[in-house]
């Protein structure tokens, strides 16, 4: 999987960047949110705890998607203007919890 940053934007009012970006995946499947959040995190060299993939949005019949995340300054301006279900789908699976289900 490779991606392409095409754009980043300054949002000084929401004290973050966005970020619109291509993932190319010839041959594969479309990459999951967090195989795209890490991908972003090594590639931009920044905290993964600031950054949010909102979405990736595939291509029909093509290798490729568009997707927009946002990196933020601050945690604490990420938990105030990210909704619920956004900051749910870019966490890591809890271990414990899967330790859990096999006992």
């Amino acid at each position: 999987m490779d991606i392409n940053i095409n754009e980043q934007i300054e949002n000084p009012l929401l004290n973050r960047t966005e970020i619109r970006f291509e993932c190319t995946y010839q041959g594969e499947s479309t990459p999951k949110i967090l195989d795209v959040k890490n991908r972003l995190v090594a590639l931009l060299n920044v905290d993964k705890n600031l950054l949010v993939v909102d979405n990736v949005k595939p291509s029909y019949g093509e290798g490729k998607a568009a997707g927009y995340a946002k990196l933020y300054d601050s945690e604490e301006n990420l938990s105030k203007i990210e909704t619920k279900h956004v900051v749910s789908k870019n966490k890591e699976p809890e271990k414990e919890s899967e330790e859990e289900a096999e006992e």
